[in-house]
C-alpha cells in the first residue's frame, strides 16, 4: 500500500497534504454543525420514509390486495425493487474486496461510502420478502419446521427462493463485518478527538480498545485480507443465485442460461452508478475534492462504461438466442412484448439509459465532468430499474393463453413503498455521514505522499531524493463543471 510513486502517475491525494490535515478534512463534517443543505436532504428523505411507512401500515391492515397484482402478473414492483436493491448493494463489496485483492490503491477514497451503501441497499432489498408475506408476523411459520403426522415439514431447499435467503443473509453478514472491521481504526481516531465524555465512551466501546500498536495493525491486516477473500466470491454468487429465481423457471424470457453473468454485470453496473451518485455529492458538500479527486471519478466512469457494454451485449444475446432457438414463444416475448407492445416504452427507456447513455464515457472530458457524470449515473440507475421491470412484467403479462392476457398497473401503495425504501436509504446515509467517517482515514493516509518510504518530506510539492521515485506535484485539475 505504501509503494513509491512513479513519475508516470500523479499522487492519488491531491495537494500533498500532511497526515494531520487528511484527518481534519475527513472528520470536519462530523465535528461542525449540520449544514442547512444537510437538514433539507435529511428532512426530505425522512418524509419519504414516513410516506412509505404509512403505505406499509395500510397494506398490512388491508392485505396484498392493495397492490396491482392479478392472476397473470403475480410479481410486480415487489420483486422488481428487490432485485434492483440487491444489485445496488454489489458495488461496495466489489470496491472493498475485489479491488483490495488486486491492490488497486485508488479504492481507498471511495470504499467506505460504498460499503455503507451496500449494507443499506441490502436492508432495503430484504424488506420486500417480508412485505410480500402480507402478514410478516406469521413469517416464522414458513421458515421453521412445521410439526405434522409424518415428522417436521421443512421448506423446499431445492427452490431458488430459498437459496436467496442463504445467499443474501450470508452476503449481508460478511459485508457488515467487513465494513466494521475496516472502520475500527477510524472510530478510534475520532474517539481520541472528541471532548464529550458520552461520545468518547460510545466511540471507545465501538473501537474495541484499538491502540494503533504494531500488534493491532498486524492482526487487522490479516483479518481484513481473510474477509476480503471471503467477500469476493459473494459478489459473483449472490446475484447469480438471484438470477436463478427466473432462469430455473419455464417462462419464456426467463428460461435462459445467460442470466447469471447478465445479472452480475448489471448489478455491478447499477452499483457503481449509485456510488458515483453519492460521491459526486459528497466530494462537493464535504469539501473533499482533493481526497475524492477527479481521477477517482474518472476510474469509476470507466468501470460503468465497461459493465454497461457487457449489459448491452447481454441484451443483444437475448434477441440472438430468441431467433436462433426457433422458439415462437421466446421470439414473441422479445419482439412482440418488449421491443413492441404496451410496454415498449419501458424497454426503450431501459435500452437508452443502459446502453446508449454510458457511451459518452468514451470521451475523457465527459468522464472528468462531475456534473455530467452525476447526471449519467442517475440515468443508469433509472435504466437498471426499468431493466428489472421489463424482465419481470413483460414475461408475465402475456402468457400462453390469450384469454388471460392483462396489464399490470401499480397502485399508489406500491409507489409509496418504493419511495419509502429510497427514503430509508438516504435517511440512513445522511445519519452515517454525521456519525462516522465517509472516507477511510487510515487507508487514505497509506497512499498519501507523506506515507511513502522517503527519508524526509518537505512542504514542497515534490519530495524525495531517489531518481525515479520522486512523488510528483498534483496534476492541474482539468475538471469541467
Amino acid at each position: 500500500m505504501s509503494a513509491p510513486l512513479s513519475r508516470l502517475r500523479y499522487p492519488l491525494i491531491k495537494g500533498n497534504p500532511k497526515l494531520a490535515k487528511i484527518t481534519d478534512d475527513i472528520v470536519h463534517s462530523m465535528e461542525v454543525k449540520p449544514h442547512p443543505l444537510w437538514w433539507a436532504g435529511f428532512l426530505i428523505s425522512a418524509a419519504a420514509l414516513a410516506w412509505g411507512l404509512v403505505a406499509l401500515a395500510i397494506q398490512f391492515y388491508v392485505g396484498i390486495g392493495t397492490w396491482g397484482l392479478n392472476k397473470t402478473v403475480g410479481w410486480g414492483f415487489d420483486i422488481t425493487n428487490f432485485v434492483w436493491w440487491v444489485g445496488i448493494g454489489h458495488a461496495g463489496t466489489a470496491i472493498s474486496a475485489i479491488l483490495y485483492l488486486f491492490r488497486q490503491r485508488w479504492r481507498t477514497s471511495i470504499n467506505r461510502s460504498a460499503e455503507a451503501m451496500t449494507i443499506l441497499a441490502v436492508i432495503c432489498a430484504a424488506t420486500y420478502p417480508f412485505i410480500h408475506m402480507g402478514r410478516p408476523w406469521f413469517g416464522w411459520w414458513w421458515v421453521a419446521p412445521i410439526p405434522n403426522m409424518r415428522g417436521p415439514l421443512w421448506v423446499n431447499f431445492r427452490s431458488p427462493l430459498m437459496w436467496d435467503v442463504f445467499a443474501i443473509s450470508t452476503y449481508f453478514s460478511i459485508s457488515c463485518v467487513f465494513w466494521y472491521v475496516g472502520i475500527i481504526p477510524d472510530i478510534a481516531t475520532f474517539r481520541d478527538r472528541v471532548n464529550s465524555r458520552v461520545k468518547k465512551t460510545i466511540y471507545g466501546i465501538l473501537s474495541f480498545g484499538w491502540s494503533g500498536s504494531n500488534k493491532d495493525w498486524a492482526h487487522y491486516e490479516v483479518v481484513y485480507m481473510v474477509l476480503a477473500g471471503l467477500a469476493a466470491p459473494l459478489v459473483l454468487s449472490v446475484h447469480t443465485i438471484v438470477s436463478m429465481d427466473f432462469a430455473t423457471s419455464v417462462i419464456p424470457g426467463w428460461h435462459t442460461t445467460i442470466f447469471p453473468p447478465y445479472f452480475v454485470a448489471g448489478a455491478l453496473f447499477s452499483g457503481f452508478a449509485m456510488v458515483l451518485t453519492l460521491l459526486c455529492i459528497a466530494r462537493t458538500t464535504q469539501k473533499l475534492e482533493h481526497i475524492i479527486s477527479i481521477d477517482h471519478i474518472d476510474n469509476m466512469a470507466k468501470i460503468v462504461l465497461t459493465t454497461g457494454m457487457l449489459v448491452g451485449l447481454a441484451y443483444s444475446t437475448e434477441f440472438l438466442m430468441a431467433w436462433y432457438s426457433g422458439s415462437n414463444y421466446e421470439g414473441f416475448v422479445f419482439v412482440s412484448t418488449r421491443a413492441q407492445g404496451p410496454y415498449a416504452w419501458a424497454y426503450w427507456t431501459m435500452f437508452t439509459c443502459n446502453v446508449l447513455s454510458p457511451q459518452i464515457f468514451w470521451f475523457r472530458a465527459a468522464r472528468r465532468n462531475v456534473k455530467l457524470v452525476f447526471i449519467m449515473s442517475i440515468f443508469v440507475n433509472i435504466g437498471m430499474w426499468f431493466e428489472r421491470f421489463v424482465i419481470i412484467v413483460t414475461s408475465l403479462h402475456r402468457d400462453y393463453l390469450p384469454s388471460s392476457w392483462t396489464q399490470y398497473d401499480p397502485t399508489w401503495v406500491e409507489y409509496a413503498e418504493f419511495v419509502g425504501t429510497l427514503g430509508f436509504f438516504f435517511t440512513a446515509y445522511f445519519l452515517f455521514v454525521r456519525t462516522l467517517p465517509t472516507v477511510s482515514i487510515a487507508e487514505v493516509k497509506l497512499v498519501s505522499s507523506y506515507a511513502q518510504p522517503h527519508a524526509h518530506i518537505e512542504d514542497a510539492p515534490a519530495a524525495g531524493s531517489v531518481d525515479g521515485l520522486v512523488p510528483q506535484p498534483a496534476a492541474k485539475e482539468d475538471v469541467h463543471v
